[in-house]
């Protein structure tokens, strides 16, 4: 049999993804391992730390009730949705009602595409900040949705920015993404911004969807806002937050999602198609999480905090000024004047090759990226403090690079 011809080979969805920028470094990266190189890696956004152990007993007491490994309920079940609406009681001072308001989802990366499943028309506009965590913009992508992509990050009036793609936008859009604390510029925004962002759409019918996966991760005395907190929020207002920072739980795959009752509809609409929920013990884990001592919060946000001051300290010594992030796991560097001319993918390449350090280039977050690498905290401090006497060595040694043909440098 003839193999089918390349026109047919090319999906129509996956042709609307572009190639994963990432996929070099991760190349590189796994053959250095490979070959017994030892790589120092802060690519990845995956916490290190264990999960509580009072929530990993719960897990253990859960799964050895057999009635527990049947199938669960796509939603989540009732003690989670509301331990969820607790938490929002608890932190932000939002009432939800956890029947209608409130959904558990496999991690908030799931629940993120299967409500752009869910609320997309092909063509629909979504207005998504750039750089951003790619679900945001993808998830709308594989959905048939188009991108008005608007710049975020320092120096940027990111509400004007905004305002000037939905007023330019045909269609108007349908909805705007947020992420604050943003990943992966670690960008923090006020209750003020999410007040004008909520007058703004509220009065043009364009819903919000939002990202607060690092609600928890904050390094001041002001613990970033819930968009919820604004009032009439509720009514255009949908957000997605997961227990994965928060509790070290990346693996886990639980997060949920809260606010609008017809995005929430939606969603469950779409999952009722999809799932059956997250494993049932796991949900009751959550559910301790969510309800039980929360010291551990307080631990890993101190752990971060020491991962960066060390960080920031040790590169800066080094020759790489890295200013200090507000919040999140995430610094957000910019490349080092002298490797401006190569680009961030580049300069991932040359820093893997050479200091055997792994980042993530801020190009594959989207183009406003360009100039910046990702910096996850997920090496403890010896290792970050050893990263740096390795960049220390390969800046010393940048006269020759810089000086190389660019052809020659990408090799």
């Amino acid at each position: 049999m003839s193999a089918a011809p390349e026109s047919e080979q090319q999906f129509y969805r996956i042709k609307r993804l572009p190639p994963y920028v990432f996929a070099e470094v991760n190349a590189m990266k796994a053959a250095a391992r490979a070959a017994g190189e030892d790589i120092i890696d802060f690519g990845m956004g995956n916490p290190d730390a264990p999960s509580p152990p009072h929530v990993v007993a719960k897990l253990v007491e859960a799964v050895q009730d057999p009635k527990t490994h049947r199938y669960s309920n796509s939603r989540g079940i009732r003690g989670l949705r509301r331990a969820i609406a607790a938490y929002y009681e608890r932190r932000f001072g939002v009432t939800l009602d956890p029947e209608r308001e409130a959904i558990a989802t496999l991690g908030s990366k799931e629940g993120f595409a299967n409500l752009a499943m869910a609320i997309t028309s092909p063509g629909d506009v979504v207005i998504v900040p750039n750089p951003s965590y790619p679900i945001h913009a993808y998830g709308f992508i594989i959905a048939g949705g188009a991108l008005r992509h608007v710049p975020v990050g320092p120096g940027i009036d990111f509400l004007a920015e905004i305002e000037r793609a939905a007023r330019y936008s045909v269609p108007a859009p349908l909805a705007v993404i947020l992420n604050f604390p943003a990943n992966p510029t670690a960008h923090v925004v006020d209750l003020g911004f999410y007040e004008e962002v909520v007058d703004f759409c509220r009065s043009r019918g364009i819903y919000v969807i939002s990202d607060l996966a690092y609600a928890e991760i904050y390094f001041d005395d002001n613990p970033p806002p819930s968009i919820l907190q604004v009032p009439g929020a509720i009514d255009i207002a949908v957000e997605f937050t997961s227990l994965s920072k928060t509790y070290s739980m990346p693996g886990w795959r639980i997060g949920f999602a809260v606010g609008n009752r017809r995005l929430i509809e939606a969603l469950a609409r779409v999952k009722s198609y999809l799932d059956y929920g997250a494993f049932t013990p796991v949900q009751v884990a959550a559910v301790a999480a969510l309800n039980g001592p929360q010291d551990c919060i307080d631990e890993t946000r101190a752990l971060y905090r020491r991962r960066r001051d060390v960080l920031v300290e040790s590169f800066g010594a080094a020759g790489w000024e890295i200013p200090p992030p507000d919040a999140t796991m995430f610094a957000w560097a910019p490349i080092p004047p002298r490797f401006s001319n190569i680009g961030s993918l580049e300069f991932s390449k040359l820093l893997l090759d050479r200091a055997k350090v792994a980042v993530s280039p801020g190009v594959g977050f989207g183009e406003y990226g360009e100039g910046y690498v990702r910096i996850a905290l997920v090496e403890n401090r010896h290792r970050i403090r050893q990263a740096a006497r390795n960049v220390r060595r390969f800046l010393s040694d940048t006269d020759r690079l810089v000086t190389m043909p660019k052809r020659a440098a990408q090799a």
